[in-house]
């Protein structure tokens, strides 16, 4: 009688805790779907031609987010650029290279740390460093370095992580084939890493792209359009003029204008660049694997 009270009992409790798991993932999806869906409703009604190709103008009462739009690219691209050779570089050198356990902890531990700090922090080191103390003034190129650094850690992290991942023998095979230390790590570790790698750029991507307060600091709320872009004074103007991501351009609009719409507008196109450029970097994670 004993067995079978208990053997019951354990039926009741496997059955309620797989409930509740159900119905938590549940909830988490219905809430992703109730967000981006009544993000997606109030917005891409007000997103016309007109916002994606214009310079906002108030004399002739144009409102557009085409220079907040390439600013956005221009920090995401040029972000990228940097942090991911010095965060992947450094990840290899802590998981490969590094004799010292007690340094690699304390690494570790500090980049652990600078994860966790508020965004409006770094914004307020950029801006005193970066725009005063060099000079640069409110710039792209101080919005750049800002979220380097920003992202220094989440790259190193999640390299890190999933460079631990690759079985130890694949690298003893390696070496026993004749491979040097760098051909073990190009050919066998990278490729078979590369999933957490994109992880951890993805990461990056979305904290870039959603990334308001320390650019409002650095690279400023500009919203004025370079003209012959893809020349060297075009890129040179781009960087070091002050522009405005759109991040920015939506807290503008829908705090200090009070145009709510044309917010939700600019919520539905960054949900959807993010998405291109998250599923752009999938694929191109699978092309390098390959």
């Amino acid at each position: 009688m004993k067995m079978e009270h208990r053997s019951t009992r354990r039926v009741a409790y496997d059955k309620i805790l797989r409930f509740l798991l159900y119905f938590c993932a549940f909830l988490t999806c219905a809430l992703l779907v109730l967000l981006i869906g009544y993000i997606f409703y109030r917005g891409f009604p007000n997103v016309t031609v007109e916002l994606l190709t214009s310079e906002p103008s108030v004399l002739k009462n144009v409102i557009g987010i085409l220079p907040n739009l390439i600013n956005t690219l221009a920090l995401v691209l040029g972000t990228l650029i940097i942090v991911l050779p010095l965060g992947v570089g450094a990840a290899i050198y802590l998981t490969e290279y590094a004799k010292s356990r007690k340094l690699v902890a304390v690494i570790e531990f500090a980049t652990e740390t600078l994860t966790g700090i508020p965004s409006i922090l770094y914004g307020l080191v950029g801006m005193l460093f970066f725009v005063q103390f060099l000079g640069w003034e409110s710039s792209i190129r101080a919005g750049i370095f800002t979220l380097v650094i920003m992202i220094l850690p989440t790259i190193v992290r999640t390299t890190q992580e999933s460079l631990k991942t690759v079985p130890q023998s694949y690298r003893e095979a390696a070496l026993g084939l004749g491979s040097g230390k760098w051909r073990m790590v190009r050919t066998v570790v990278l490729p078979s890493s590369i999933d957490g790698i994109v992880t951890g750029c993805i990461l990056a991507i979305g904290r870039i792209v959603g990334e308001s307060a320390a650019l409002l600091f650095t690279a400023g709320s500009a919203a004025v359009l370079v003209k012959n872009l893809f020349s060297l004074s075009g890129l040179h103007s781009l960087l070091t003029t002050s522009g405005g991501s759109l991040t920015v351009a939506l807290y503008i609009y829908s705090l200090e204008r009070g145009k709510i719409e044309v917010g939700f507008a600019i919520a539905a196109i960054l949900m959807v660049l993010t998405l291109v450029i998250n599923l752009s970097a999938k694929w191109l994670g699978g092309k390098l694997k390959k």
